[in-house]
């Protein structure tokens, strides 16, 4: 995936951030994926102990359930915090605004395919919002 650079929001928007940051942030979003996906994957009482080598070292004892639970949970807290800053957002169109940061579908997408429920023009306003509020959760 190349980064196309688009021209910067106007620094007078309400919900302007710096481009690089909103870079930073969007690529963020863009592991959400990933983490879901790393999230379903991680059943440490379910699993061979071979399968679960990656959470110890050679010859290290350690707690290989325990260390599942940690990365559970650094996957699960990225998760939340991205629904939930989708929902200060605008609490009707959060998962249209998690679709399209984190899967980077466009509002033409949705509409035809979800049938999102506002014009362009406010999609856009609450993705702008999104990213705004994400810049101050991440602080």
């Amino acid at each position: 995936m190349g980064t196309i650079v688009r021209s910067g929001l106007s620094e007078k928007n309400r919900y302007w951030i710096e481009r690089h940051r909103y870079y930073e942030l969007k690529h963020f979003c863009m592991q959400y994926p990933i983490w879901k996906s790393a999230y379903v994957a991680l059943d440490g009482l379910s699993r061979k102990p071979s399968d679960l080598s990656a959470f110890s070292g050679a010859g290290e004892c350690g707690d290989p359930t325990a260390k599942c639970a940690v990365a559970k949970a650094f996957y699960s807290k990225r998760m939340e915090m991205l629904e939930q800053v989708a929902a200060d957002a605008d609490q009707d169109l959060a998962k249209y605004i998690l679709k399209g940061v984190t899967e980077g579908v466009s509002y033409n997408c949705l509409k035809s395919r979800l049938g999102i429920p506002c014009s362009k023009d406010t999609y856009y306003d609450r993705y702008r919002r999104f990213f705004w509020l994400l810049n101050k959760v991440r602080e």
